[in-house]
């Protein structure tokens, strides 16, 4: 279609919002439902599982605001639940944005590797800070049970993969106990309904980038991923196995580290919980934490759109502390 709109909740989908064409085309006149208060004005690319997710969460925030949600199409599902949530959308994607930049603070790009690549030239110009929900690895790596205070100020930030978000703070567990680990392997299994295209397409920057995540975190000399996409009926909840090679193990270290890092984990994923405590055999370790969404897009076995849709409005939260000159919990902060 070569015409596009901004619309709300309540209005026709391209009536009372200006004639927007892709050329020659008017500034969007964006529709709020009133002053942010205080909140980070933010928009959301991309309308998928993860978009989606990711708007609800916003929704709920009380430092955020989702001043925009763009797309492609005024049809898709994530489209309808926004207009139905009074949240303004475009189906001009990138170029929304582009054409209002003084409307936002912060935008998320729940798209593609390869787009978030192309998103992130014309972001970076207008000076418009990113938390990339892609693995396209543009920015510095953040895990915010990790290093959550280190990344406020970041003109972008990459929130690498669900496996990485819910496997490398175990892991890094096992790093602070261990003074040799010469491997990190880690296993993330996910229900085939709740993996979307983007994230299929992506499939070889997910598996780097986790592995990226695993030897910045972890300063480990070989890692590996391992993606299971399980197409069962009912489908599975979402849960990571991390192993890890070692001669010498100290387990009660490792659980207490452990234990304490799902604490942190569990204050911004409610649904983060430990489902096999460290166990030792044949001179590896090995764990599992399982993640049950909260239910707000898809079904709660979709824990790998919570890992990193609640991990980026963590991080967008710490920015908007960080502006205000607030600091988040402790329990939530950067762990050394």
């Amino acid at each position: 279609m070569d015409q596009a709109s901004v619309a709300v909740a309540g209005a026709p989908a391209r009536a009372d919002v200006g004639d927007v064409r892709r050329e020659g085309r008017p500034r969007p006149r964006l529709v709020r439902s009133g002053a942010a208060g205080g909140r980070l004005r933010v928009a959301i690319i991309g309308t998928g599982n993860i978009g989606t997710d990711l708007l609800l969460k916003v929704q709920r925030s009380e430092l955020l605001e989702c001043a925009l949600f763009v797309g492609r199409n005024l049809g898709s599902t994530g489209m309808r639940k926004a207009i139905e949530l009074g949240v303004p959308v475009s189906d001009l994607s990138i170029d929304a944005i582009a054409d209002a930049p003084e409307e936002l603070d912060l935008v998320f790009d729940a798209t593609s590797a390869l787009d978030a690549r192309r998103h992130w030239e014309v972001l970076s110009a207008l000076g418009i800070p990113v938390i990339d929900l892609t693995p396209a690895k543009l920015g510095k790596l953040c895990i915010p049970a990790l290093n959550l205070a280190d990344c406020a100020h970041e003109p972008n930030l990459c929130m690498i993969t669900c496996g990485g978000q819910a496997a490398v703070p175990l892991a890094s567990c096992v790093i602070r106990t261990h003074a040799h680990v010469d491997y990190v392997e880690i296993v993330s299994t996910s229900a085939s309904r709740s993996v979307g295209p983007a994230t299929r397409i992506n499939i070889d920057e997910y598996l780097a980038t986790t592995e990226a995540a695993v030897r910045r975190f972890c300063a480990v000399p070989r890692a590996k991923t391992i993606l299971i996409v399980n197409p069962s009926s009912p489908p599975i909840t979402m849960q990571n196995t991390v192993f890890a090679k070692t001669d010498d193990v100290d387990l009660p270290a490792l659980c207490e580290a452990v234990e304490e890092m799902v604490a942190r984990v569990q204050r911004y994923v409610p649904g983060y919980r430990l489902v096999m405590p460290p166990l030792y055999e044949n001179g590896r370790i090995a764990m599992t934490v399982q993640i049950s969404g909260a239910g707000d897009y898809l079904p709660s076995y979709a824990g790998n759109l919570d890992i990193i849709t609640c991990a980026a409005v963590a991080a967008a939260e710490e920015r908007a502390r960080a502006l205000q000159g607030e600091s988040a919990p402790e329990a939530v902060r950067s762990h050394g």
